[in-house]
């Protein structure tokens, strides 16, 4: 980590770090004219007592090591960042990022560890650039099949189309679905930098709503919601997945990170609202045909019908979308935090 002052003429700086607090005192020309300028800063974690800095004409560049390489909730023991101290967002780094720079440093990680056994570094990549470039087109066409053909219909037929959604595009939907599978597991195994909790919520949630919700009940697979629930799943994906595509031959198409990184505040949570929609209207149905309760064996004799479920999932269901949407407006400050002027 590297810290910075914008002093000029730095002369003969005092900089060392004892019980884990970084020193710094020199004279210099700065916001308070010719002065002394000092700073105390005390690390959250154990920090290598050696220090090392470069003096330039403008600043000082001090390099602090961690003694352990592992992420840090934030830099400060206190919890109140310092006045002076500001992060410099081009080298910010978060541990729930699934930018470009962390996949090229997890590539080169796992090349190394393997180049022995399985053979260059080079043809590793390749492979491994390729099977998830054509992960995220597969997706990518199937979604946009999804969107396409709900778009057109809607176009065509207007309101009718809604209630025979699930009839003219679940199959997709399904071939969809479990591909997605392959993300999670992408993500838990290391072949993608990606979080591996918002990638599990949204599989189970999406399927649990798909499979279970409309794919148990044809008096569900009628109803219009599904057509607001596939609509907002696939308007999403038509910008993910091919965002990912360009991330796997390094290359940055700036609308459509715009896109990928925007697009989700409104979408994501009328999607949610959409599930939820579906579940509330789902429940009736449910206790009506009684699929799925059962009765508790003697001496309980209680009979739990399916519907508690569904309302427990409802609070998940809201739970979940807290969890995600934190970490999209995570990724999305990362990408576009606004960075705050040096002042010399």
């Amino acid at each position: 980590r590297r810290k910075r002052r914008g002093a000029r003429s730095k002369k003969n700086p005092a900089i060392s770090i004892t019980e884990n607090v970084l020193h710094f005192k020199a004279q210099g020309h700065g916001a308070k004219g010719d002065n002394v300028y000092e700073f105390h800063l005390e690390f959250l974690d154990l920090v290598k007592p050696e220090p090392v800095y470069k003096l330039t004409q403008r600043q000082v560049n001090i390099t602090v090591q961690k003694k352990v390489s592992q992420w840090w909730e934030r830099l400060t023991k206190q919890e109140k960042r310092p006045l002076f101290l500001a992060p410099d967002f081009d080298r910010w780094l978060d541990e729930s990022d699934a930018e470009m720079e962390l996949r090229a440093k997890e590539e080169e990680r796992l090349n190394k560890l393997r180049m022995e056994s399985e053979g260059s570094p080079e043809t590793l990549t390749s492979l491994k650039k390729g099977y998830l470039f054509m992960y995220n087109l597969v997706q990518f066409l199937g979604f946009s099949w999804i969107f396409v053909n709900l778009t057109v219909r809607f176009f065509i037929l207007g309101k009718e189309s809604f209630y025979d959604t699930f009839h003219s595009v679940a199959d997709m939907m399904y071939f969809c679905q479990m591909l997605a599978l392959v993300e999670t597991i992408n993500a838990a195994i290391g072949v993608t930098s990606s979080p591996v909790l918002p990638s599990l919520l949204q599989l189970l949630g999406r399927n649990f709503i798909l499979f279970i919700v409309f794919g148990t009940m044809e008096e569900m697979q009628n109803k219009a919601v599904v057509f607001f629930v596939f609509y907002f799943w696939s308007m999403i994906e038509i910008f993910r997945y091919p965002f990912y595509m360009l991330t796997c031959i390094d290359m940055d198409w700036k609308v459509l990170t715009w896109l990928r990184y925007t697009v989700w505040i409104p979408i994501y949570p009328l999607g949610c609202l959409a599930e939820a929609v579906s579940v509330i209207q789902s429940i009736p149905v449910f206790n009506e045909s009684g699929r799925f309760s059962f009765t508790l064996p003697y001496p309980v004799k209680i009979k739990v019908r399916f519907s508690f479920f569904l309302q427990v999932y409802l609070i998940m269901l809201f739970l979940g979308l807290y969890i995600n949407f934190r970490h999209l407006y995570k990724q999305r400050r990362r990408r576009y935090g606004q960075k705050k002027k040096k002042i010399h």
